[in-house]
């Protein structure tokens, strides 16, 4: 080969390897990030519902007098699995029937 022709290849090995890093490393970089803060919400989020859902049984057991006590007493319990069922029920529907499967439709 011709030093013009080993330039060239040399050129477009370098382009192709430039085209390949910005076309798969920037894009992984933004789903990194996306990633990043949706553990961070849901983190957060879960810790919240967590602990209004103690603050909601704390408050049956406390608050209420006489209404959840001797045989009744498993009731705020039961109550909060309720609401805990319900809490991940929505969250569950919400991502299976959400925006982005609208927009995945032709």
């Amino acid at each position: 080969m011709a030093e013009g022709t080993k330039g060239d290849v040399g050129e477009l090995v370098d382009l192709v390897v430039s085209y390949a890093k910005q076309e798969t490393l920037g894009p992984l970089r933004g789903l990194g990030r996306f990633v990043v803060f949706g553990l961070v919400g849901s983190t957060l989020l879960a810790v919240g519902f967590s602990v209004l859902l103690l603050g909601g049984l704390r408050a049956m057991q406390s608050e209420t007098g006489t209404t959840f006590s001797g045989d009744r007493s498993w009731l705020p319990y039961l109550a909060t699995a309720v609401g805990a069922v319900v809490v991940a029920g929505v969250a569950g529907w919400r991502v299976t029937r959400g925006p982005a499967r609208r927009r995945s439709r032709p």
